[in-house]
C-alpha cells in the first residue's frame, strides 16, 4: 500500500519523501510534543502528555512561535536531536 503525504509549505514543486519507519513501541523513547500555537492546542498536548507520562514515557515540550509559518529550522533541529518521535498538536 502506498502512502501519499502532502506538504502544505509549497505546491509549486512537491517533494517525494519517504516517511521514516515507525518504532515498534515507545518504550525507552523520548516523545516530543509540538504545540503549533493554534488556540487550545496546549490543552490537547497537556492531556496527551499526562497519558504518556502515566504510561512511564519521557516527554519533551516544544512550541512554534506561530501556526501561520513553518517551524524555525533551529526548532526542528533541536527536536530531531532530543526526541525519537514527535506528535504535533492541531486544535481550535
Amino acid at each position: 500500500m502506498m502512502t501519499t503525504f502532502m506538504d502544505p509549505t509549497s505546491e509549486r514543486s512537491p517533494e517525494n519523501r519517504q516517511p521514516l519507519p515507525r518504532p515498534a513501541d515507545l518504550e525507552g523513547k523520548t516523545v516530543g510534543l509540538l504545540d503549533i500555537s493554534k488556540p487550545k492546542g496546549n490543552i490537547f498536548i497537556d492531556r496527551l502528555e499526562d497519558l504518556l507520562v502515566q504510561k512511564g514515557l519521557t516527554t519533551k515540550r516544544y512550541i512554534k512561535p506561530t501556526f501561520t509559518r513553518v517551524a524555525p529550522v533551529e526548532l526542528n533541529q533541536q527536536i530531531a536531536a532530543e526526541c525519537d518521535v514527535v506528535i504535533e498538536s492541531l486544535a481550535d
